[in-house]
């Protein structure tokens, strides 16, 4: 298990094969970017904050929830935090299993929940204004999907 929050950005290639071992039979990886400009919400760049300590915790509390629903050889989450560009590597949540069903179902499980449970600010920059990002709806609704 490797749970990360950090500043510096994150090789996918390398966090792929570190989850690789003998029993494994899938990854399933998400990376989370920053919108662009090219979307229509127009962020030229986002900052992350979070609370040193409990978001760790938080983080490690989802993945042993995952570890408990499905047969996880290795989980890795890593949160960049500080001024993030537009393109940029926000997240990254590697679920490595036996089976593909459950290495999909474990990394998007883990999404919702970091989503909705671990404890970062977010603050969007739009030209020379900024504004700190609403918990959204849609989100509460997908982690509700896993309740059942």
């Amino acid at each position: 298990m490797a749970v990360r929050v950090q500043t510096e950005d994150f090789d996918v290639g390398a966090e792929s094969r570190a989850l690789q071992a003998d029993a494994v039979g899938a990854i399933a990886l998400f990376v989370g970017t920053v919108r662009g400009l090219s979307s229509d919400n127009g962020v030229t760049a986002m900052t992350l904050e979070h609370y040193p300590g409990m978001t760790e915790s938080e983080l490690e509390r989802i993945e042993a929830v995952a570890r408990a629903r499905w047969p996880l050889e290795d989980v890795t989450i890593i949160h960049r935090v500080g001024r993030l560009e537009a393109g940029d590597q926000i997240v990254l949540v590697g679920a490595a299993s036996p089976h593909r069903q459950a290495a999909f179902d474990a990394a998007q499980f883990i999404m919702d929940f970091l989503k909705t449970d671990a404890p970062f600010w977010k603050a969007e920059e739009r030209g020379d204004k900024t504004s700190w990002v609403d918990a959204r709806e849609s989100d509460d609704a997908a982690r509700r999907r896993w309740e059942s």
